[in-house]
Parts: C-alpha cells; sequence; structure tokens
C-alpha cells in the first residue's frame, strides 16, 4: 500500500467490481464510496513511516489496519473485514489430505504440520501405533529430542531479544535522523528568508552599505546550499534505515 499505491487501487476497483457482480454490496453508490475512502486512506493515512515498515508474518493486518481505518472509513472497514473472512482453502489434491485435516491446529506452524505428517506416514506404514519396533535408533532420537526441545524456547527467547535490541536500535536511530533532518529544514529555510530580505534591504541602499548587505545575503545562501546537500544526504541515510528496518 505504501510502495504502489496505484496498483493497491486498481486492484481495489477489482474487488469492488467482483462484489457487485456478486450482488454482495448494496448498490453501485456504495461501492463508489468504498473506493473513495480507499483512495483518501492511501492518500492520508498510509503515507506513514508503520505502513513502510509493516511486517505481516509479525502481526495480524486486521489488528493493524483496524485503528486507521475502522473509525475514519466504516464503509471500508465494513468491506475489508468481508474480504479477511473469505476463506483461501487449504485444500489440495495429494493423497493424505484427510490426515493433514488431522492435525492441522489453529496456527500451527509449517515444520510442525510437516513433523506431525511424518509421524502419522510411519505409523500407518507399520499398521497402528502398537505395531511401530520400538528400535534403539528410535528411542534415542526420542532422548535426544527432548534435550532439543528443552533447549528450543530458551534458544527462541534469546534469538527473540537479539532481534529486538536491533529493531529498537535502528528505530531509534531513524528517529533521530528524522529529527536532525527537521532541524535541518528549519535552519535552511531561516537562512533562505534572511537571505532574501537582505537582498531586498541592498536594493534600497547604495555604496559600501549596499555591497555589504549583498555579500551578507550570498554568504547566507551558500550555506542555504550547504544545508540542501546536508538535507539530501540525510534522505538517502532515512531511506537505507527505513529498508534496513523493513528486512528486520
Amino acid at each position: 500500500m505504501y510502495s504502489n499505491p496505484e496498483l493497491c487501487q486498481g486492484q481495489m476497483k477489482c474487488l469492488v467490481k467482483r462484489f457487485l457482480q456478486d450482488k454482495q454490496l448494496d448498490g453501485v453508490a456504495t461501492g463508489d464510496l468504498i473506493i473513495q475512502q480507499f483512495s483518501q486512506l492511501l492518500s492520508l493515512e498510509v503515507r506513514n513511516e508503520k505502513f513502510l515498515s509493516f511486517k505481516p508474518l509479525e502481526k495480524r493486518l486486521d489488528v493493524f489496519l483496524h485503528p486507521y481505518i475502522s473509525q475514519p472509513y466504516p464503509q471500508l472497514w465494513a468491506f475489508i473485514r468481508n474480504l479477511l473472512l473469505l476463506s483461501h482453502g487449504q485444500a489440495t489434491v495429494e493423497r493424505g489430505f484427510s490426515i493433514n485435516k488431522q492435525v492441522e491446529t489453529c496456527n500451527i506452524q509449517e515444520d510442525t504440520v510437516i513433523a506431525q505428517r511424518v509421524v502419522c506416514d510411519y505409523v500407518s506404514m507399520h499398521g497402528g501405533v502398537t505395531k511401530v519396533p520400538l528400535t534403539p535408533e528410535l528411542l534415542s532420537s526420542v532422548t535426544s529430542a527432548r534435550v532439543s526441545y528443552r533447549m528450543h524456547p530458551e534458544r527462541k527467547k534469546k534469538e527473540s531479544q537479539a532481534h529486538s535490541q536491533r529493531r529498537i536500535m535502528i528505530e531509534e536511530e531513524l528517529e533521530q535522523l528524522k529529527k536532525t533532518r527537521q532541524n535541518i529544514q528549519e535552519v535552511a529555510e531561516h537562512l533562505r528568508r534572511d537571505a532574501d530580505k537582505m537582498a531586498e534591504e541592498a536594493e534600497d541602499k547604495q555604496g559600501s552599505k549596499m555591497a555589504e548587505l549583498i555579500a551578507k545575503s550570498n554568504a547566507l545562501r551558500r550555506s542555504y546550499k550547504q544545508k540542501l546537500t546536508e538535507l539530501e544526504s540525510l534522505g538517502e541515510k532515512i531511506a537505507t534505515k527505513a529498508a534496513e528496518l523493513r528486512r528486520l
């Protein structure tokens, strides 16, 4: 939404059109209102650092969008809620689909699904749980798995802490860069105004006084150009930090 609002606008129009065709909306007026509210969202709320750094794997989309849409754009929010409720489907043509269905639980991760499926296939191959041979290799694997299971939360905790600290550090650096840019912008604006003022005053003067005012005005303009260069460099640093934050 942040990087390509035009694409999002086009996709929203297609979705609204499909809902109208399927008679899932009250009428064309409702569809136009939804598109209008979405356009306003892209122009205002989406131009925000939080949208730029949003991580769909770390936060639910409905939770993220709720504070930005639910109150100012109620019709759009109702439409998006219906979109998020649509089933994407998990069916495949694989032979063991029914087994996958049995091991599914809420928020289960891919590695867990694969591990449980391997166990189900192994048990099925031997004709049932009671017929699975308890070999030394299997017992050793169970023992080592228990040790790994106990160590896993601690390792994940350390990784999460390191990741959080890194993210906090980059966010603080990004915020500081933005504050610095704002300060330089204010200084540059004052320099420009002062240079213009002195140039105007020089028009009413003659001789050495005029030369003095022109010299001061030129010096201020040189400082102003230096600030513009600094702002350009800061803009590149901010873009780099923002990209780094998105990759975390």
